[in-house]
C-alpha cells in the first residue's frame, strides 16, 4: 500500500489529539488511526498503561512495526504517549525489583517514542500508587526520575508530568517542584484540566494561579471533564470544568498542543462521541484563535 503523508493541519494555530481509549479496544491500529482522522483529530495519544496488553507494546517489535506501518498508511501521527504503566510499577516503590521494572518501562517507552515519531511522553505523577507513600518512596521517585529524564534527554524526547488525582502531584505547582528540582529542558508539565479543577476545589486554591505557576513549562494539556471527586468518564458539558477560562489560561501560557481525553463506552455510538467531543473542545480553542 502506498504511504500517505502524515496529516498536518497548518490552518489552525493549535493541534488536538485523541486519547486512544476513547475508541473500542478491539480495533487494530489502522482502524484507530482512521477513526481519529475521519473525526477530525490531528493526532492520537497512545496509552501504555499497567495492563499486560499495553505494556507488551514496549517489548513486541512486530507490534511496534505494525503501529508504525499504520501511521504511515493512514497519514495521522501518534504525537503523544500516556505512560500510566508506572502506576503498577512505580519509580518510588519500596521493592527494588519493581523499581528496576519501572526504569525498564521508562527507557523502553522513550525508545518506542523515538521509533514512532512521538514527541511527548506524559508521565504519571505518582511516587507510588498501590503502596503507602513515605520519605523512602519520595526519595526513590526523585532518584529514578532523574535517570529516566537523562535517558529521554539523550534520545531527544520531551517529558511532561500529568497532574493526577492523588495529593502527591494533583496540581501544576506540585509538579513544578520536581521540574525545578531536576532542572532539565526535557522535563515539564502536561496538566489535566479536569484533575487540576478538582484539586483546586478540594485544596482551596486558585485554578488559574496554579496554571500560571507552570509558566514556561506547560508543553501540552489534557482537556477532560470532571465533577468533584470524580476524575473520569464524565461527559463533556456535564461536569464543573470551566473550559472557557481554563483554555484561556493555558493558551496565555503558550499551550498549543491539546489532548481530548475521554473513555469508550459501549452504551453510546463511539463515532458520534468522537465527533461531538472534538466539536465541544474546538469551540473553546477556536475562540482563542480568533482573539490572538
Amino acid at each position: 500500500m502506498a504511504q500517505m503523508p502524515i496529516m498536518d493541519n497548518n490552518m489552525k494555530k493549535y493541534t488536538i489529539g485523541l486519547y486512544e481509549k476513547a475508541m473500542p479496544n478491539e480495533l487494530n491500529w489502522h482502524q484507530k488511526l482512521t477513526e481519529a482522522k475521519e473525526a477530525g483529530y490531528d493526532s492520537v495519544e497512545i496509552s501504555i498503561d499497567e495492563s499486560d496488553q499495553r505494556l507488551e507494546r514496549l517489548y513486541n517489535k512486530e507490534l511496534q512495526v505494525e503501529i508504525k506501518k499504520a501511521i504511515l498508511e493512514v497519514g495521522i501521527p501518534i504525537r503523544s504517549m500516556c505512560l500510566s504503566g508506572h502506576r503498577k510499577y512505580p519509580l518510588g516503590s519500596h521493592d527494588e525489583k519493581i523499581r528496576e521494572k519501572s526504569l525498564d518501562i521508562f527507557y523502553r517507552a522513550v525508545d518506542l517514542a523515538v521509533y514512532l515519531g512521538t514527541s511527548i511522553i506524559q508521565l504519571a505523577g505518582y511516587d507510588v500508587y498501590y503502596e503507602e507513600g513515605d520519605q523512602e518512596t519520595v526519595k526513590w521517585f526523585g532518584t529514578n526520575l532523574l535517570k529516566g529524564v537523562n535517558y529521554a534527554a539523550k534520545r531527544g524526547i520531551l517529558l511532561g508530568f500529568e497532574t493526577m488525582e492523588t495529593p502527591f502531584m494533583n496540581s501544576v505547582r506540585k509538579a513544578m517542584k520536581y521540574v525545578d528540582l531536576v532542572n532539565s529542558p526535557y522535563l515539564h508539565v502536561y496538566p489535566d484540566i479536569g484533575n487540576i479543577t478538582n484539586s483546586a476545589l478540594s485544596e482551596n486554591h486558585d485554578l488559574y494561579e496554579d496554571i500560571r505557576s507552570g509558566k514556561g513549562h506547560l508543553i501540552a494539556a489534557h482537556l477532560k471533564e470532571t465533577i468533584p471527586n470524580v476524575f473520569r468518564e464524565v461527559e463533556f458539558g456535564e461536569g464543573h470544568v470551566d473550559f472557557e477560562k481554563g483554555v484561556k489560561a493555558l493558551w496565555e501560557e503558550g499551550v498549543r498542543f491539546f489532548g481530548c481525553e475521554f473513555w469508550y463506552s459501549d452504551k453510546t455510538d463511539y463515532r458520534e462521541r468522537l465527533r461531538h467531543n472534538i466539536k465541544f473542545v474546538r469551540e473553546y480553542l477556536d475562540k482563542m484563535e480568533e482573539t490572538k
